[in-house]
């Protein structure tokens, strides 16, 4: 069952229109969401957390319009960029302290599952942590709300090979606790590793949402990588 539901999404720019974007996310799946630089990855998930206005299109959470339930939809859901920009200096518990104020839902018991789960120092600060630890940091306050989706956007950019092979860990162990995650990236390794489901955007357009048995059936050639199909697919498409 979708958990939720993107139809029609536009927007548009002077330089670029998102166009008629559409897909659905399921709880317990991972959802790749690839594309280059500029295809318009960052443009949707900002549109799906109401952080830009679609000219066009619904987006529902748990069979909820996000417009007239942001507030209710927003205390399930999470959402991390991959970097940290709270307080530097400040020890993580004492941001932990605040942050959980926000948070009706927010489960102490689940904050310390994930914190040693990731293995995290409270006493840290977050000017301390490595950039792999800033990105669980994240995931962590997330996790501790109770948050059924979490919505990533580049989580692995900018990571070692090391930090990306753990984070991607992470996603199957949420997986397995039926969070669905969608994350985006232009990594075509990460999407071998641990994605079930491929989101593949391109100048603004889906050209597929489908699990990534399917997308391989369909569009992949003999002996072809995800990498090199995808690679072909943006040749082919920028040829037209």
């Amino acid at each position: 069952m979708s958990i939720v539901q993107i139809e029609g999404l536009c927007k548009n720019y002077p330089s670029f229109t998102l166009d008629r974007v559409s897909f659905s996310l399921e709880a317990g799946r991972i959802a790749g969401f690839i594309g280059r630089n500029g295809a318009g990855k960052t443009t949707t998930i900002k549109a799906m957390l109401n952080l830009i206005h679609p000219n066009a299109g619904e987006i529902r959470f748990f069979d909820l319009p996000l417009i007239g339930n942001e507030a209710q939809i927003k205390q399930r859901i999470g959402y991390s960029t991959g970097a940290v920009n709270y307080y530097p200096k400040k020890p993580i518990k004492e941001i932990v302290a605040v942050t959980k104020t926000f948070y009706p839902t927010w489960s102490d018991a689940d904050y310390k599952t994930y914190a040693e789960l990731f293995e995290l120092d409270e006493n840290k600060c977050p000017r301390e942590l490595s950039e792999g630890m800033k990105v669980k940091f994240n995931l962590l306050l997330a996790l501790a709300h109770g948050a059924e989706i979490l919505i990533l956007d580049e989580p692995t950019s900018g990571l070692d090979p090391f930090a990306r092979d753990e984070l991607l860990d992470v996603f199957g162990e949420l997986k397995a606790r039926g969070v669905a995650v969608l994350f985006s990236t232009h990594i075509t390794s990460d999407l071998e590793k641990c994605a079930d489901d491929i989101i593949y955007i391109s100048r603004g357009r889906i050209v597929a949402a489908l699990p990534k048995a399917e997308f391989t059936a369909q569009f992949g050639r003999d002996d072809e990588t995800l990498e090199e199909t995808i690679l072909r697919l943006e040749k082919e498409g920028r040829a037209k």
